[in-house]
This record gives structure tokens, C-alpha cells and sequence, in this order.
């Protein structure tokens, strides 16, 4: 009788909470809570990393890695919503081995760093987390800064210290802009690099907080390494208890440390320049009789690339959500307009009418003369600071050849003589006395 009572006994110790202890001390106890930075990867969208929350049950044996940062191609309307801004993402859970493998085999850095809380805080993060992925919980409209995988984790820490940790770093300085975070990711695509930065606003040139810095990933790992709070029972406590290491890329390009500064624009602008004012003097690399075929084919180019650029522009600016693109003055002088450069180039590259060639060159010539003035224009703008964005990339890419093929015929026009233009009926001379 004695023994079965004991088992008895026994038996509800397991069952219940002991004496003293709530539930979630009791529950939380068997849980480890662990932040997880996944670096970059192959896609565009992933260049900025990505970032979950693993729970470890020791009790179940269960580990679960939530992710706030999940989309599907296959969603209604995915890629009209995708270009209007209206992204929808959502709060899934997977086992933690299955995404901690495909991110190695993707070769993407991962480092987790684990949460030092109490059972009540883990008990608490877990119920949250669960709440999260239910279908009427799971879904949210992306943002690319304000809302996104990085933001949604750096808020439940938040709630884990009890807003100390926004305490903490809502008004800390920052140590870049968004812009700069942005190209420390994009710095080794030098098309991507420019075209990013090229459509993004003068929103992004403003001086952040560190919370603000907090939409990368990267910077949640930098920052809750060293941080410390005090928990609900009045101890001070590091919020990381340990920090591991589980892979690290190979051969892949790291975020830059330091603030992005490229002269690339500058050197291909420059470059474009000298060969198009070559091209206008005739000799050397471009003779006289290839010119007229060189000049019409690079107006063509550069219409054509500057011109889609500046058209989606245009759309970002006026027809999305996208935020962060608007009040941008590139739109100042690379926009649709741009465009018309691309037929009439071809026009004064190959039409054998005289009249149609003079209006082509002199539509160019005015179209050039306006990106240029349009350009510099900019750059006084930027002596305002409500008006101030960094556009200097995009400046030292477009000004250099605009200003060549705007200005140079001013001061050496070779008219519509057969001796520059080969082929191309001209007035005719006067003959000599």
C-alpha cells in the first residue's frame, strides 16, 4: 500500500507543475531559444541574408526554425504585386536540420546565437512564435526596410527583454544610411550596384537609427552579441549566452565593412566620353568614314539603356508602393524622354536623306544638352539638405557622354559633307575661285 501511494505520488510531481513554479517556468525550462543569421545567397533577393528564430524542445525532441521571411512564386498576381510593392510574405515553421542543410548546400554562411531567458521569457517567445504561423496570423505586406524577415525577429527580441532592447538602440546613431547598407551588399555587381541605387530616393540618404539598421540581418547578429538587460526578476543578464559558428561560405562575396565608394561610374562615363568626342573629330580608333555609324549606334545605346531605366523609374515613382523610390531626382533628367534617343540614332547612323538627318541631330543634340543641364542641376539641388540624395554614381555614369554629344557640336560641327558622313547626300559646295 505504502509503494503505490510513493508511485502515486510520483506520478503527479511529473504531472504538475512543482510547488512554487508556474507553468511556463516549468514548460520554458526544457526549451533553448537561438537566433539564426543565414548570409547571402545566389539570388538578388537574397544578397542581404536572412535571419529566423530556432526553438529547441528538449522535452519533445522537437526543433523548429521560424521564419518570418517566406514568399511563394506562386501566389495570385505574384509578379504584378511584386512590381506595384504590394508583396505578400508570411510566418512559416520547418524542422530547424531541414533548413540549416539547405542553407550549407546552398553554400550560405549560418550563425546562431543563443538567448540567454528565462523559462517564463522562452515559454513566452515560444507561444508567440506558435501564434504566429497559424493561417490567420501568418501572413504580412513585405517592406524592403520597415517590415521584413530581420525587422519581425528584431521586434520579438525586443519583446523577449522586456523593450530594453529598443531601449537600448531606438535612438542610437546608426553607422550608415540605408543606401550605404544596401551597396555594402550589391558593391561586387557593378550593373545591379548602380541600378539599385539609381532607383532608390533621397528616403534612404537620411541618417538612421541602429533599431532602423536592425532590417538586415547581419545587424541584429552585430548587435545582441554585447547587449545586456535586466530580466523580470531584476537580474542582469547578456542577452547571448553563446554564439556558434555552424557554416561559413566559400568563395563568395562578403558585405563590405565600410561605407561603399565607387569610381567605376565615373571611369566607364569618362571612357564613353573620350570615345564619342574621338568619334567626332574623326582619326584614330574611329576613322571619318566609320563616325557617323559610331555616334548614331552610341546615342542608340545609351537612349536605350538610360531610357528603360529612367522609365522604370517613372513607374516606381508614380505607380507603387515601393516608398522608398519616390522623391527620387534622378527622374530630373533620366526618364522616358530618354528613350527617343534610341530611334533617332539609328536614324543618323543609317538614313540617306539629308532633312532627316539634320532633324535627327538636331533632336539629339537638344535631348543630350537637356540631360546634361538637367544632371548638374541635380547636383545643386543637393546643396539643400531637405533635398539632398547621394546620386553622384549616377551623375558621373550619364553627365560625361550626355555633355559630349550635347555641347562638342557646338565647337566642331562637320555639317552634312560626304567627306565625314560617307554616303549621306549634303549641300552642295561652293566651287572654288
Amino acid at each position: 500500500m505504502t509503494t503505490r501511494i510513493l508511485l502515486l505520488f510520483l506520478a503527479l510531481l511529473c504531472a504538475f507543475p512543482v510547488f512554487g513554479q508556474s507553468d511556463d517556468d516549468s514548460r520554458g525550462s526544457y526549451l533553448t531559444v537561438k537566433i539564426a543569421v543565414v548570409g547571402p545567397g545566389d539570388e538578388i533577393y537574397l544578397w542581404w541574408g536572412h535571419i529566423g528564430i530556432i526553438i529547441e524542445d528538449a522535452l519533445s525532441g522537437e526543433n523548429r526554425f521560424y521564419d518570418w521571411g517566406v514568399f511563394s512564386f506562386d501566389n495570385n498576381n505574384f509578379y504584378l504585386n511584386f512590381a506595384l510593392g504590394r508583396l505578400l510574405y508570411a510566418c512559416t515553421m520547418t524542422p530547424a536540420e531541414y533548413n540549416i542543410e539547405r542553407n550549407i548546400r546552398t553554400n550560405r554562411a549560418i550563425t546562431t546565437y543563443t538567448l540567454n531567458l528565462s523559462s517564463q521569457k522562452k515559454a513566452e517567445l515560444q507561444r508567440f512564435a506558435g501564434n504566429n504561423v497559424l493561417p490567420e496570423n501568418a501572413n504580412y505586406w513585405y517592406h524592403h526596410f520597415d517590415d521584413n524577415c530581420a525587422t519581425r525577429v528584431r521586434d520579438v527580441i525586443d519583446m523577449a527583454s522586456s523593450g530594453a532592447f529598443k531601449a537600448r538602440y531606438g535612438e542610437a546613431p546608426g553607422r550608415f544610411t540605408l543606401r550605404e547598407h544596401v551597396r555594402r551588399h550589391t558593391w561586387f555587381s557593378p550593373f545591379w550596384d548602380w541600378a539599385v541605387s539609381f532607383w532608390m530616393g533621397r528616403g534612404i540618404d537620411q541618417p538612421i537609427t541602429m533599431w532602423q539598421e536592425m532590417f538586415l540581418p547581419s545587424e541584429i547578429g552585430r548587435n545582441i552579441q554585447n547587449f545586456t538587460y535586466t530580466d523580470e526578476n531584476g537580474v542582469l543578464r547578456n542577452l547571448v549566452s553563446a554564439v556558434e559558428v555552424i557554416n561559413t561560405a566559400q568563395n563568395r562575396p562578403a558585405p563590405l565593412e565600410s561605407s561603399p565608394f565607387s569610381f567605376r561610374e565615373a571611369l566607364a562615363g569618362i571612357l564613353a566620353a573620350v570615345f564619342l568626342a574621338g568619334a567626332f573629330a574623326g582619326g584614330g580608333i574611329v576613322t571619318k568614314k566609320r563616325a557617323r555609324l559610331v555616334l548614331g549606334l552610341g546615342q542608340s545605346v545609351l537612349g536605350l539603356y538610360f531610357g528603360i531605366a529612367g522609365s522604370l523609374l517613372f513607374f516606381l515613382e508614380f505607380f507603387t508602393n515601393h516608398d522608398y523610390t519616390w522623391h527620387n531626382t534622378n527622374i530630373i533628367y533620366i526618364n522616358p524622354l530618354v528613350l527617343a534617343a534610341f530611334p533617332l540614332g539609328l536614324i543618323f547612323a543609317f538614313t540617306k536623306n539629308g532633312a532627316r538627318f539634320a532633324r535627327a541631330q538636331k533632336v539629339l543634340r537638344a535631348l543630350w544638352i537637356y540631360v546634361s543641364s538637367a544632371g548638374l542641376f541635380t547636383l545643386v539641388l543637393n546643396v539643400f539638405p531637405p533635398l539632398y540624395q547621394h546620386n553622384w554614381e549616377t551623375f558621373a555614369l550619364v553627365f560625361p557622354p550626355a555633355f559630349v554629344l550635347g555641347f562638342v557640336p557646338f565647337f566642331y560641327n562637320p555639317g552634312f559633307s560626304g567627306d565625314f558622313f560617307t554616303g549621306l547626300p549634303g549641300k552642295p559646295k561652293k566651287a572654288a575661285r
